[in-house]
């Protein structure tokens, strides 16, 4: 179903009414409380931390990669680290609209955490549910992983190498 002028105006008058509500901006996101929720990262037993060595980027992207961390680091989802036994890369990942999206490499972090036995749902059955619904929306939860802080303990295995530096995540990355 298409959504129809009227229903279109109500939703934009509905945003409009409570326009405080909503993150517009990663530096207007709250926190959640860390009593309710941590995100941990577990390890196998035995498993050796990988530090990966830094890789050559083009300058043109590096710019776009700089200008992301920097907007990462001015809303304090980041923080400078030293010596930490688990050191991952960066890589940029084009978007259509000409942009970058930064991602960390964490496969060796992910080989070296244990497996969940609870899989996600086949994108088959999420649109098929979704297809029996009148209505439904595209609207994300602006970057809602970045509102669960990361556990202390946890935190140094989400560092990444950059040519400015090393950081990890005080937030659970994407």
């Amino acid at each position: 179903m298409l959504i129809t002028t009227d229903m279109r105006s109500e939703l934009v008058a509905l945003l409009r009414e409570y326009v405080d509500i909503f993150a517009w901006s990663y530096a207007e996101m709250p926190d959640l409380d860390t009593e309710i929720i941590v995100h941990k990262l577990p390890l196998n037993e035995g498993c050796r931390s990988v530090k990966q060595k830094l890789r050559r980027t083009r300058p043109d992207v590096l710019l776009k990669v700089k200008e992301e961390i920097t907007r990462q680091w001015d809303t304090v989802f980041l923080e400078v680290v030293e010596y930490s036994e688990w050191v991952s890369n960066i890589m940029a990942v084009p978007k259509k609209d000409n942009k970058i999206r930064v991602c960390v490499d964490f496969q060796d972090l992910n080989r070296a955490s244990p497996k969940d036995d609870f899989s996600l749902p086949h994108i088959d059955v999420l649109v098929d549910n979704a297809a029996k619904s009148s209505t439904y929306s595209f609207m994300d939860g602006f970057s809602g992983y970045n509102q669960i802080k990361m556990a202390e303990a946890d935190k140094r295995k989400t560092t990444f190498i950059t040519p400015w530096g090393t950081y990890c995540y005080k937030v659970m990355p994407f």
